[in-house]
């Protein structure tokens, strides 16, 4: 009975994860689908490029939330006892079930995103302290190169030395799971590292004064 209760828990937290939050409101609302544009990406980052700020927020917001909510369906169990070991493994599963059902959607022809706002609401729920700590070197990292995909493989690479060296967890599914973190973004980003050596991975304009904005929009055209 255990396995059948978790079988169904694993489905529903892919399940939730597949919600392609920015291609539906993308088709919705703007009538295009965001997998054709700019980085041919359905997460929150091509979002607010082509959709605008405020689809932008919405899609961020919710692809975090559900990341939050796949680990929280642990507690539709009574299975599992709170903080121990067999308690945190389940919630990694469901939390890697929803970040799978966002790179690969079931709704829109498992065409997704790269999972990374999916992880971030799962780290948020299982491990908070670290990954507040690594939001604050993302945005630090952006500020400062405005390159939204090494900010995010930056703070990913600097999780597992906080859950290891900074916060030194003993729980050994958190320790894998932190080094799974970082291969797993070398992994969905690969196209953005291609670019990157290339330097030609755009720019988050929004963090731009208008004049450098419309240097960076010239140079991205040309």
């Amino acid at each position: 009975m255990q396995i059948f209760y978790n079988a169904v828990i694993l489905i529903l937290a892919y399940l939730i994860g597949s919600i392609p939050t920015s291609v539906w409101i993308g088709k919705k609302f703007f009538d295009i689908d965001i997998r054709d544009h700019g980085s041919k990406n359905a997460g929150s980052t091509n979002a607010i490029r082509y959709l605008g700020w405020k689809a932008g927020l919405v899609v961020l917001s919710f692809d975090v939330f559900k990341g939050w909510l796949a680990v929280n369906l642990i507690h539709l169990t009574n299975f599992y006892i709170p903080e121990t070991g067999n308690f945190i493994e389940f919630q990694l599963l469901l939390g890697i079930a929803a970040i799978l059902g966002h790179i690969f959607p079931i709704y829109v022809g498992f065409r997704g995103g790269k999972g990374v706002a999916t992880l971030f609401g799962l780290m948020l729920a299982i491990n908070p302290e670290p990954t507040l700590i690594c939001t604050g070197i993302f945005i630090i990292t952006l500020i400062l190169t405005k390159y939204v995909s090494l900010s995010s493989m930056i703070a990913g690479f600097s999780f597992p030395v906080m859950v290891i060296f900074v916060f030194q967890t003993t729980t050994t599914s958190l320790v894998i799971f932190s080094l799974i973190i970082a291969v797993l973004l070398l992994f969905t980003h690969q196209k953005n590292i291609e670019r990157l050596l290339r330097k030609e991975e755009k720019k988050a304009l929004f963090l731009m004064s208008r004049k450098r904005r419309e240097i960076e929009r010239i140079k991205q055209s040309a």
